[in-house]
């Protein structure tokens, strides 16, 4: 059973609260049943739609977020202990807005801020990519939590384009202890 399918879509508030605390919720461990889609989507821009609709309220936002979900079949549902639900993603669900990189070398370390503020520290457990736009550009994403990614802007790229350097012959950066190509 549902519960969601049967209210009005003022109760997406109340699902998203199921999850207590500060963090990401323990979606992962949670298998409820799947109630179909209740119009949420994610625009490339990073902006929450609810039924064509923008969600304006960024507390409101950030606390959906931490109920996000994307599974091994590549869909992303909103997950509570008593329901699953779709969201669509034009592209991935967070942006990265900023890139800081301390210390040099081998030894940097790359921070990026979502624009949910959530900070995450470019490592193997947090691996970069990139994928090429249709005009040759680099689009790069970073591995937030579970499958889910944020896509830097273009602010954000030209920030981790300036921290690259060449090694033999190849164009990359040094994060962790780890050397990540830029393909």
């Amino acid at each position: 059973m549902c519960p969601l399918a049967a209210e009005p879509p003022t109760s997406l508030v109340g699902f998203a609260a199921a999850a207590p605390g500060q963090g990401p919720a323990p979606v992962e461990r949670w298998n409820p049943p799947y109630c179909g889609d209740v119009g949420l989507e994610i625009r490339s821009d990073g902006s929450w739609w609810h039924q064509g609709r923008p969600i304006n309220r960024p507390e409101l936002v950030r606390l959906f977020a931490r109920v996000l979900r994307k599974d091994a079949d590549g869909q992303t549902y909103l997950v509570t202990p008593a329901e699953k639900v779709d969201i669509k993603v034009a592209d991935a669900p967070f942006l990265g807005v900023e890139v800081i990189a301390e210390g040099d070398g081998g030894g940097r370390v790359v921070h990026i801020r979502t624009n949910l503020d959530e900070w995450v520290k470019l490592v193997t457990q947090h691996p970069l990519r990139f994928d090429r736009e249709e005009g040759g550009g680099l689009k790069p994403y970073v591995l937030v939590r579970g499958r889910l990614e944020a896509r830097l802007t273009r602010a954000s790229t030209f920030d981790l384009v300036d921290l690259a350097e060449e090694r033999d012959g190849e164009l990359g950066l040094w994060s962790g202890g780890t050397w990540w190509a830029m393909g």
